[in-house]
Order: C-alpha cells, then structure tokens, then sequence
C-alpha cells in the first residue's frame, strides 16, 4: 500500500507542497502612482517601435539566449490574467510558477507525483521524445532520432510547462534541459559514490545549481550592467525586499520585472534564423522564420500526432485547423499565405543545431548523403535591446487571441497591472532619469513619445528598451535600471530558496566538466549533452 487513510501517499508530498508554494504577483514601489495611458496613444506609440534595421545585431548575445531567457521566465511565472482583465490590485494576482529558479516547469512534482514525465523503466529519467523523418529540407534523414519532446497521441508535449512547446526553439532548449538531467544521473550511476536510491535528489541539486548558475553569471552577463549583479551579491538587495514587503516574508512576482525589465526578450527576437544544413539563408537552403518556428510545436503548431489527416484532404486540414487553431504559414519575403503543415511528430530534419545559437565553433562536414551538401554555416546573433521589434511581433497570425500588435499588448499590460512610469521607478532608486529631451530626440519612436506626452512619464516596459538604447552601450546591455531590477530579482529568488546554492552553500561553484574550471556556461552544458547537431551525423541516415 502506498498510503494509510489520512496520509499522503509517498510522492504526493512534494505535489501539495508545490501547491502551496504558488507565489503571488507584487510590487517593488507599491507607493509609486501608477501611469494611466489610454489605449489610443499606446496604439500609436507602439506602431513606432518597428526594428526595420538588418544590421541592428547584438554581438555579445548570440540568439540562443535569446530563447533561455524565455524558457527562464517560463521557469518562475505563469499569470493566467487576460490582457483585458481588470486588475484591482496586483498583489491579488496568482502566480502559477514558484518565484524560484528550481526547475519546476520540467520536474513538475517529481517522479513519485508525475510519473508520466519520467522513464517507467528506470523511474529517474526525464522521458524523450522521438522525430520522424526528414520534410522538405532534408527528406534522407531517418525517423526515430531523440531529438524532440514526448508528446501523446495526439500531438502535445508531456511536459511540465506546456508553454514550452509554443515554438520550437524553446522547446529544444526544454529539451536540452531534460537530456542534461538525464547526463547527469549518467555520471552519477558510473561514479557510483551516492547511494543508489538518492541519484535522482542528487542529480536533480546539481542540475539546478549549475543551471542557477547559468541564469546569474552567463545569462545575466550577456544583458546586464555586471557592477550592479556584483553590488546585490557583495552588498546585498535594496529594492527586492521581500522579506519586508511580503506579508508571507517570502519571494513574489513583482510586476516591475514580469510585466516589464524581463520583457526585454521581445527585442532581442530575429525575424529569422540560420536553424541547421537544412534551414538556412544560404544555397540550398531557406531560412527558419517565426511562422515556421511555431508550425513545428504540438501547442501551437502542426504537430497533431494521430490526428493528422489524409493526404490531399483539404477540407479535413481545414477543420483541423480550425479546430485547433493553428495558424497559417506566411511564405518568406512576402510570399502568400499558406494552410499549416501537419505532421505527427517533429520531422527528423527540424533539430537545432545549437552550434549556430551559442558559441561552440562551427559544426563538423556534413555526411555524404546529406541534402542540402553544404552547411552554410552563421552564428546567429540576438538583436539590439531597444525599443524596436522585428515586423513578426508588429503583425500577430490572423488566428491570435488577439489582433493588436505585441509592442502594444506589453504596453496595456503595463497600464493594466499599475506600472508606474520609468522615470518615478529611476528616481526611487536613486538613478538619473532620462531627460525629456534625450527621449524625444532618440528617434521616430522618441518624437511620437513627446508628441503624445509620454517623454516625461514613460511606460515602464518602453523606457526601459530606451534606456537601454542610450545608456546601455548602445543597445548591447540594459541600462541602469533596467540592470538593476534584473539583478535584485534574481538573487532574490535565490536568496528565497532554502534549496538554491546560495542558501545551501554560498561557495559553491560548478562541479560538472567546463571549458573553465570553477565555471559553467549554456554552452558547457550543450557539450556535456553532446548530440549538438544531430541532422549531420551519419547515424541520422539510413
């Protein structure tokens, strides 16, 4: 028997502990007015916040952060508020993630709580999912390959945090994550120095340590202003305090950072990316753009399993694509619309090659059978942080919720969760504001800003784009605010964890293989997964 009447079966412990560890969003500067702005100026203020500039590349940020940071953010919050839904008092607000950065949103409850995320055979492993055969860019690639997440019968991913399969480069970051767990149970077992029946706790601690790690001294360093991480860790937090601010002296959410600072992913998106040899720029090739990127998820894409319907069946695909409501494909370069591609499952040829979104030197040849021959390999690179964002954002799938733009959605959720402007939030953390002048005279976007009197009270979320624009070394960091509010949160949640490194043992540092001794990067993690570039091995082929 598993439990006696009254008791909690094993494993359903940590399930309800998790339950009642649900965070609540929150406010650093409770006592800041909030900025009032109606709906017709952040319209026009968010049609100014175009990046229609090609070179406009962040080379410190190579793309692959871009998406960590997504998958990051879908680690600590989860706010089920629609954009219309009004919000009394943000504090009210619950939040569907732990304000930590422990990996919930892969290791669920655990094994004894989530089975079905777990290997039935081994009970510790992470379960993987399995490709198809290669499409349309490389149709030789044999089916089979551990390369995309488990899904049901019908398409959707059995993963913890289901948003995780909204496009695909989060979701191979979801992946890597899991075949990284799965390594480190490996390493365990063949050490043999902890007790068998503690391997999963124990590989489940280092995962979450080194990818703690990643989050403060890899992630963080690429974007922030790194003298104010090394002023919270040696000095300690003084605007985050939830110890003080909390009345459950516990971290929460606060919407200065969700509902702005960390919504600096949205300009870092590119509008397109060199993906692996079959979806690139180069010859032989086409680029893997944003449409594409969704249509190869089972939550919001063509991936549909046993639902696939008969080929040549055209009024089928259209009820399943109104059923489901999958966007269609706009074609690259203008081309027209298109119905979504269904497939059962991820089509082999559709793997990342993580060697073009990190770091990791170039990939080796490609095999003899490969089509397209050539790698036409390039470092993908995340955009600038500015106000601006790639025309994709400006222009939503007709099938969206929603047919505003997402400049414009960030803006009203701003105003709906009671933002103050940015410059109330620099002054009450003792940095000088952006002039007036200096936002009016930024460009297009900083005219229609004064035009509309929103110069000397900025929407939070855009001033902190601008700022780092002007003051973040032209757009390749966060400016001080923004830097600020990143690194207080952050250590924050750490300082709130009784389970992270920084409680447990504040001098730990990296224990697992690193190019650098003492550290550990997403690219050290990627090469300890290994399988970095799955579709040139010439295991893929038949």
């Amino acid at each position: 028997m598993e439990g006696r009447h009254g008791m909690l079966p094993r494993g359903l412990e940590e399930a309800v502990r998790r339950e009642q560890e649900f965070g609540r969003f929150g406010q650093m500067f409770p006592k800041l007015p909030a900025l009032e702005v109606d709906d017709d100026k952040l319209r026009q203020l968010a049609a100014t916040m175009l990046d229609d500039n090609t070179s406009a590349d962040n080379l410190n940020v190579p793309a692959g952060y871009t998406y960590l940071g997504q998958f990051i953010d879908h680690d600590i919050t989860f706010d089920t508020s629609a954009i219309g839904e009004a919000v009394n008092d943000p504090r009210g607000l619950l939040n569907f993630r732990t304000p930590r950065l422990d990996l919930d949103s892969v290791y669920g409850g655990g094994p004894g709580a989530m089975p079905h995320l777990y290997d039935r055979r081994d009970g510790r492993k992470l379960l993987i999912g399995r490709c198809g055969p290669g499409g349309g860019g490389d149709p030789g690639v044999k089916a089979g390959l551990p390369n995309d997440l488990p899904r049901t019968r019908e398409g959707l991913a059995v993963i913890a945090d289901p948003r995780n399969d909204e496009n695909l480069l989060v979701a191979q970051t979801h992946l890597a994550i899991m075949k990284f767990h799965n390594k480190v149970v490996d390493l365990l077992d063949a050490e043999a120095k902890v007790p068998a029946g503690q391997r999963f706790e124990e590989a489940r601690r280092l995962v979450r340590w080194h990818y703690q790690h990643i989050v403060l001294f890899d992630f963080l360093d690429r974007l922030i202003d790194m003298n104010e991480l090394q002023d919270v860790l040696t000095k300690g937090r003084k605007f985050y305090r939830f110890e003080e601010q909390s009345e459950y002296h516990e971290p929460y959410m606060p919407v200065e950072f969700s509902v702005a600072a960390y919504r600096l992913g949205h300009s870092m998106v590119r509008e397109d990316y060199s993906h692996n040899r079959a979806f690139n720029p180069g010859p032989g090739g086409g680029p893997a753009t944003f449409p594409f990127l969704f249509n190869f998820t089972g939550k919001s894409g063509g991936i549909v399993g046993d639902l696939v319907p008969p080929q040549g069946d055209r009024a089928a695909a259209q009820a399943l694509q109104q059923a489901l409501r999958v966007p269609s494909l706009q074609i690259p370069n203008g081309g027209p619309l298109i119905p979504p591609i269904f497939v059962p499952s991820l089509p082999g040829d559709w793997p990342i090659d993580w060697h073009r979104f990190y770091e990791l030197g170039e990939p080796k040849a490609p095999p003899p059978q490969a089509k397209p021959a050539q790698n036409n390999f390039h470092l993908n690179h995340a955009r600038l942080l500015d106000p601006y964002l790639v025309p994709a954002l400006h222009k939503l799938p007709r099938e969206a919720q929603s047919s505003d733009s997402l400049p414009f959605l960030n803006l009203k959720r701003g105003v709906k969760m009671k933002l103050p402007s940015g410059q109330a939030v620099a002054k009450a953390m003792h940095i000088a504001p952006l002039s007036a002048s200096e936002i009016e005279g930024s460009g297009p976007d900083g005219a229609k800003a004064a035009q509309l009197g929103l110069h000397r009270d900025t929407p939070l979320w855009y001033y902190i784009l601008k700022e780092a624009q002007l003051k973040g070394n032209q757009g390749n960091r966060l400016g001080p605010v923004g830097s600020r509010i990143l690194a207080e949160v952050f250590v924050g949640f750490l300082d709130g964890d009784a389970e992270s490194f920084r409680r447990k043992d504040p001098k730990w540092t990296p224990t697992l293989p690193a190019a650098q001794a003492g550290s550990f990067t997403m690219p050290d993690l990627l090469r300890l997964v290994g399988d970095l570039d799955p579709i040139n091995e010439a295991s893929s082929f038949a």
